[in-house]
């Protein structure tokens, strides 16, 4: 019988997952202080290759990789093989001290301060887009006819993800070329970010066992729909109480929520090139395409980077625990934990400050005059992976959430795509990202 086998990982700054694999009983006794890794693996750009750009992490250091048992999972294997036992994990020195440059400890560290300076917790998902690889001619969007196309393989995926304890709410066609969305229920804190993680690893494997290839990079065609990943979320106190809603409130959102909705907005330019980070990112990121073509607070509106979400407005429903706010402004070229943790960073950032909550937009922005745009603080995001690194760079306040290490790197692995991407045409990059993600 072959040995039934545990992987430790992590993901990267390329949104990646890497890491170790062992006979399980031995993952099982190394839960305290799990396997060897190295600082040079956070290195790694989307094209496998450790960037040379002022070699940020060389050739010395060593680090420890502890998986977390709460993120266990099974992942099918081959018929007739044992499952393999999948957990994420946090890199950590070799005494077992916190690694500054380990992206779940980035987002460990925001909810922490998120609790301690409000008392409040982060409540949400992510919802993803993904596209199978074919040839064949897609179906009509939305259609039944597309649901049953996709079968067995569609109900196949459905079940791996929830015996892995990501039970899918809805399962459904979408609108591009053979396009798919699953949506997941919330979860509260690093959990959000660990399902968003194991979802997309698990839905590229189970397709590829089952002779498909599902790609979640943001465009796989520059003329086609493209593949996004919203983030869901809304606030809560320690005692799981709903924190958002305000009936009495412009857009029923509740003070600090406006705040926290006026943090990431005000910071929206510089964290695009955590949530959108790769260069056929901004392929996609423009107007027109339903992905957030500007930087405002919407109603009913997905052009609009951050969206108020519709309740279902009958009797006996509750409207404070449905209510929350969705960003629109990212992709799965990015990292879950270091996506999340910035939202969290940015609207601490306006409750620490007392923003004013954002103006409500229920119109479309083509309708507004450039005029009444600033006047209802409409911004522009990045045209370019070039200019949201800039934004960065520029953004005292959200250069100053990281460890200089993992910043310097993150800058040099995405200077490093940039360089590899000039000279080639649109479709030649969507080629090249659509198999790595």
């Amino acid at each position: 019988m072959a040995t039934e086998l545990g992987f430790v990982g992590t993901n990267d700054l390329v949104g990646i997952t890497r890491g170790r694999a062992m006979p399980l009983p031995r993952l099982e006794d190394s839960l305290d202080t799990g396997c060897g890794w190295v600082p040079a693996n956070l290195g790694i750009g989307p094209f496998g290759h450790i960037v040379a750009e002022g070699e940020v992490f060389g050739s010395t250091g060593d680090l420890r990789l502890i998986p977390d048992p709460a993120t266990r999972t099974e992942f099918p294997t081959a018929e007739g093989a044992p499952p393999l036992t999948v957990m994420l994990g946090d890199t950590v020195n070799i005494d077992l001290t916190p690694w500054a440059a380990c992206p779940r400890t980035f987002l460990r560290t925001a909810i922490a301060d998120l609790a301690a300076e409000t008392g409040l917790h982060v409540y949400g998902a992510f919802e993803h887009e993904f596209m199978l690889v074919t040839d064949d001619a897609p179906p009509a969007p939305f259609s039944l006819d597309a649901l049953l196309g996709g079968e067995p393989w569609g109900s196949g995926l459905v079940d791996a993800l929830t015996k892995a304890g990501i039970e899918p709410e809805n399962w459904l066609p979408e609108y591009g070329a053979n396009q798919w969305e699953v949506v997941i229920p919330p979860a509260l804190d690093v959990e959000i970010a660990d399902r968003a993680v194991l979802l997309r690893d698990l839905v590229r494997h189970y397709s590829k066992l089952n002779g498909r290839q599902a790609s979640f990079s943001p465009l796989l065609d520059p003329d086609g729909s493209g593949n996004g990943v919203h983030l869901h979320v809304s606030l809560r106190t320690g005692d799981g109480i709903p924190a958002t809603f305000d009936a009495s409130r412009p857009g029923r959102m509740s003070e600090v929520a406006g705040q926290f909705a006026a943090g990431i907005l005000q910071h929206c330019r510089a964290i695009t090139a955590l949530t959108a980070s790769s260069v056929v990112s901004y392929q996609r990121l423009t107007p027109h395409r339903w992905s957030a073509g500007h930087a405002f607070l919407g109603e009913q509106n997905r052009e609009a980077m951050l969206r108020i979400c519709p309740l279902v407005e009958v009797e006996g429903k509750n409207r404070a625990a449905q209510y929350n706010i969705e960003y629109r402004a990212g992709d799965a070229t990015s990292n879950p934990w270091l996506y999340l943790g910035c939202i969290i960073r940015a609207g601490l950032e306006g409750i620490r400050n007392g923003l004013p909550a954002p103006r409500v937009l229920d119109v479309e922005v083509d309708a507004l005059t450039p005029e009444e745009r600033v006047a209802a603080g409409v911004r522009t995001l990045p045209a370019s992976l070039d200019e949201a690194l800039e934004a960065l760079v520029e953004d005292d306040v959200v250069t100053g959430w990281f460890d200089s290490e993992m910043l310097d790197t993150f800058l040099a692995i995405k200077r490093e795509e940039i360089a590899q991407a000039k000279g080639r045409s649109d479709a030649d990059i969507c080629a090249a990202y659509r198999d790595v993600y």
